[in-house]
This record gives C-alpha cells, sequence and structure tokens, in this order.
C-alpha cells in the first residue's frame, strides 16, 4: 500500500509536495513500514518512526517496544509479517535490490498436512469427493497469498495436488504411477474441475487519504 505521509524532516528531499510515499502494510494493531535503502532516504527512518508515535500518542496507543524492531535486508536480515517472509533479492530483469515476500514454509507445511489429511480420510470415496472438499481449502489459501512473489511456492503446490490426485485415481483402478498419459493436465482442469487458479494479483493498492 502506498500512503501519503506528511514528514516535516529533509523536506527538500521529499516528492509531491509536502508529503513522501512509504510503503506500509496493517492488519489490527500489527504494521510494517517499507523504507527504500537509498542513501537519500535515510533521514526517513527517524521522521516515520517519529511520524507513528505521534499518531498513536494522540489515538492514546501504546507501542510494543519487546515487537518492535527495524530490520535492515540490506544485510541479509528477514522478518515475517501475516505469514509472508520479507527478505531482499536482485530482480532478474533490471538487477536492482528489491523487497521479496514469499509464503512462510510452515504455512505451505501446514496447507499440505490438511490436504493430504482428506486425502488419506477419504481414499476410498470417488475422486470428484476429494476433489469437491479440497478446492474451497486450496481456493482460500491460494487468493490469501496471491500477492508478492508467491509464484514458486503456487507452482510446488499445484505439483504436489496433481500427484496425489493421480495417485488417488491410480489407487481405484489397482494401477501404480500417476498416469501421466492417462490423464492429460488439461482433464484434470477442465474436466474434472480441479482448482487451477494459482495467479499472483498485480494490482495497486488505492493511495489513503494524507495524515
Amino acid at each position: 500500500m502506498r500512503a501519503r505521509v506528511k514528514l516535516t524532516v529533509a523536506p527538500q528531499s521529499t516528492h509531491n509536495g509536502k508529503y513522501t510515499y512509504v510503503e506500509y502494510a496493517r492488519f489490527a494493531d500489527d504494521l510494517v513500514v517499507l523504507i527504500d535503502a537509498h542513501p537519500r532516504h535515510d533521514w526517513l527512518l527517524g521522521a516515520v518512526s517519529r511520524r507513528l508515535r505521534e499518531e498513536f500518542d494522540r489515538l492514546q496507543v501504546e507501542v510494543n517496544e519487546e515487537k518492535s524492531r527495524t530490520v535492515d535486508l540490506r544485510c541479509k536480515e528477514s522478518f515475517g509479517f501475516l505469514g509472508f517472509d520479507f527478505r531482499q533479492l536482485r530482480s532478474f530483469g533490471t538487477r536492482a535490490w528489491r523487497a521479496h515476500y514469499t509464503p512462510k514454509l510452515k504455512k505451505r507445511t501446514a496447507l499440505l498436512r490438511k490436504l493430504k489429511e482428506v486425502f488419506r480420510r477419504y481414499q476410498s470415496q470417488p475422486v470428484n469427493r476429494v476433489v469437491e472438499l479440497i478446492n474451497p481449502v486450496l481456493r482460500g489459501w491460494v487468493h490469501y497469498f496471491a500477492i508478492g512473489d508467491s509464484n514458486e511456492c503456487f507452482n510446488f503446490i499445484r505439483d504436489w495436488v496433481e500427484k496425489k490426485i493421480r495417485r488417488h485415481m491410480g489407487r481405484s483402478r489397482n494401477r501404480r504411477g500417476f498416469g501421466w498419459k492417462r490423464w492429460s493436465r488439461r482433464w484434470l482442469y477442465e474436466e474434472l474441475g480441479l482448482f487451477n487458479g494459482y495467479r499472483v494479483r498485480r494490482t495497486v493498492a488505492p493511495k489513503a487519504r494524507p495524515a
């Protein structure tokens, strides 16, 4: 999310008049602010902290100092927020450093464990019943994590689910293997109706009103 925050420190370094754009994400009382690592933005680190504390004081909200910290992604540090891991990586195209965020490994593991339980419990049921049960789980999980750099994680999950479905159908027919020639990928998604909405959203969040 890009928001216009009024910062009075070093106004000559700001753009769009008296407002400076900073990246932030908030959920309930948890907040993360991302600041560009370029030297010309060094002043923002202190300015943003002071500006937030001013607003918190006005709202009579206390900062949890034990849980609050500054993370320097340039030093190979990372942090987690709302199920995502944040770290710094070079982009493949421009080779520029940027914030890279992906679903936490433990979140992916928890999803696969939940799906595996469905496959185990309904191993004697028709594959259509299994698909009916796992589709809502996949849809909800993917839609939540469909931002940032989740493509690699999504590809892993899709391949894992495809193999489990193939094994389920093969077991019901007393056949070994994954049936690559017997059931095409297109058939799995178009005829069987297996969830296939593994797409990362590339939308721009609306600008907030100036603080």
